[in-house]
């Protein structure tokens, strides 16, 4: 197919107000390297396969000596603030191609999100190819869907590919939406109503509707049949997330497209990967890390103390020279990459708020194992006797979702006064330390468990109780039970937290929170089997936690090894 493609304007310098806003970036994250300056090339038309015009902007260094060229490919447009890793780049050396995604801020074609990434990037690096000051020496850079834009390129990595820079993205949009066996809600959701509707509005008024987001979504939220309530949300402009919602099946041919595990075996150039401890993403990245560091691939690991926004802001410096030390590395240099002297794994340990170098992820941990007992206890010995402990989940009224690792800005610790004081959520408390305890890894929940409704979930979360009583979460995690399960029969229910690198101090106290849901970060169970998103009816499920000498339930937590 022949696509006629428009003419686009000549390279322009950045403004006197963007060279003021370049230079301070500059001095507030002390950014490395020589400045070179740079021109923009702006809505340069780039052609797809299918006839797609995917727009494009090329920031060329003012240089004669360009280190190479990085491609970012966003869905969020070209402008403030998706420009900036562009600009800092382009200032240091580096050709930077920044491009829309097809259906998006001027890229012609519909958008499905991160169904057409694989074709589309490298009908970009076939563009590439075309340019004269395309040297042949590739990187790709950014963060979240930018990310997973890389994951698709990996998919086949091109000759010409040297480095990849990914920050908090996924390879797995199943694994992300359903892996706990619930759906993903309020991420998902709030992910569709914002980009159905970041073209309309820019500025103050986007900055706005993001922080009345849940508000405004919270009758949805609690609508039944959920779909229905969702599209009118979206203004039936997100099919695809209906498709999501009410797929529930690993295998169905509507995730084939949204999974890049092939990524993680075909990728053979160097990877920078960051993560967040509060991050929606964190464990596809660490499996990322793990996937590729077992087949020897040159790949590092930080994890910052971060939100999955917060990477960009608060930790912002930080991965701004981590990224420019690995192009330095891996893309400018004429021969072969020389090895890194720095680690290839950086944590931040919460609690002890400090960085640590590590070797590898996770670290050699033995494990230490607390009990639940009667009356809330949370110790070492196993109990000996007790009565059961019991709550009611209603999803009339379901457990509300408080902090933790969400897409969106209410994310991260929180103190959960509010939600222990709730009937439908149970407490195990140990006593105070005596010495500091570190946990470092995937800390495990068993649970002694039955329940009433065969249709049930269970939310566990790993809070630190300070010196003043105040209880701030860790880390957390949800499975759907399996409803063909019998119900009046004791079973282990394990659920997996997500990660974590944590000190808890001496005279702190550890404690779990244990919960039949988090909504809306989960749709909530209604307890019907019906097809997610489709029920109309709620019915509630009496959960029962079993902890006596012949059923025990415990918490296992990973903790370094002397």
């Amino acid at each position: 197919m022949t696509t006629t493609l428009p003419r686009h304007p000549a390279p322009t310098p950045p403004s006197p107000a963007t060279r003021a806003a370049n230079r301070l970036l500059n001095r507030l994250m002390r950014l490395p390297g020589t400045r070179h300056g740079y021109r923009v090339e702006r809505n340069i038309p780039t052609p797809a396969r299918d006839g797609a015009v995917l727009m494009t902007d090329h920031y060329a260094p003012v240089t004669d000596r360009p280190k190479g060229t990085v491609l970012v490919r966003t869905p969020y447009g070209r402008g403030f603030p998706h420009d900036l890793e562009a600009r800092v780049y382009a200032d240091r050396g580096y050709h930077v191609a920044l491009q829309s995604c097809r259906g998006t801020f001027g890229s012609t074609g519909d958008f499905y999100p991160m169904a057409n990434e694989a074709d589309d990037a490298q009908d970009a690096v076939a563009w590439l190819r075309t340019r004269p000051w395309f040297d042949g020496r590739l990187a790709t850079a950014g963060s979240s869907y930018v990310g997973w834009t890389q994951w698709a390129l990996l998919m086949d990595p091109p000759p010409e590919l040297r480095a990849s820079v990914i920050a908090v993205a996924p390879h797995d949009m199943y694994d992300a939406a359903h892996g706990s066996g619930a759906f993903r809600l309020g991420d998902f959701l709030s992910f569709a109503e914002m980009v159905v509707n970041q073209e309309r509005f820019t500025g103050l008024r986007a900055m706005a509707r993001m922080l009345t987001l849940n508000r405004r979504l919270a009758p949805v939220f609690g609508a039944l049949p959920l779909a229905d309530a969702a599209d009118a949300a979206t203004g039936h402009r997100a099919p695809w997330f209906r498709e999501w919602l009410t797929t529930p099946e690993h295998d169905d041919p509507v995730w084939e497209r949204l999974r890049l595990d092939d990524a993680l075996r075909r990728a053979d150039v160097p990877v920078r990967l960051t993560a967040g401890w509060q991050d929606l993403f964190l464990d596809q990245t660490l499996h990322q890390y793990e996937s590729l560091r077992a087949r020897g691939v040159d790949v590092s690991l930080t994890v910052g103390p971060w939100t999955h926004n917060e990477g960009g802001q608060k930790g912002m410096g930080r991965l701004l020279r981590g990224n420019l030390a690995w192009l330095e590395t891996h893309l400018a240099g004429e021969g072969p990459a020389q090895p890194r002297s720095a680690s290839p794994v950086e944590v931040y340990v919460t609690g002890q708020d400090a960085w640590r170098d590590l070797a590898a992820w996770p670290p050699a941990t033995g494990e230490t194992v607390r009990h639940l007992h009667a009356g809330g206890g949370l110790l070492a010995d196993e109990p000996s006797d007790g009565a059961p402990s019991t709550y009611l989940y209603d999803p009339a009224d379901p457990t509300p979702t408080l902090g933790g690792p969400l897409l969106t800005l209410d994310a991260g610790s929180k103190d959960n006064a509010e939600l222990e004081s709730r009937p439908d959520v149970l407490t195990f408390t140990t006593e105070p330390l005596t010495a500091p305890l570190e946990i470092m890894g995937t800390p495990v929940v068993e649970l002694a468990h039955t329940r009433s409704n065969p249709h049930a979930d269970v939310f566990v979360r790993l809070c630190d109780v300070d010196l003043k009583g105040v209880s701030r979460n860790v880390a957390e995690g949800l499975l759907r039970l399996d409803p063909t399960s019998p119900l009046e029969r004791v079973q282990t229910v394990r659920v997996r937290l997500n990660a974590c690198a944590h000190q808890v101090k001496a005279g702190h106290r550890i404690r779990l929170l244990i919960a039949g849901g988090s909504h809306p970060r989960y749709a909530r169970n209604e307890g019907t089997g019906e097809l997610p998103g489709t029920g109309s009816e709620l019915r509630p499920c009496t959960h029962t936690v079993h902890h006596d000498g012949e059923a025990v339930s415990r918490v296992i937590l990973p903790t370094p090894s002397a």
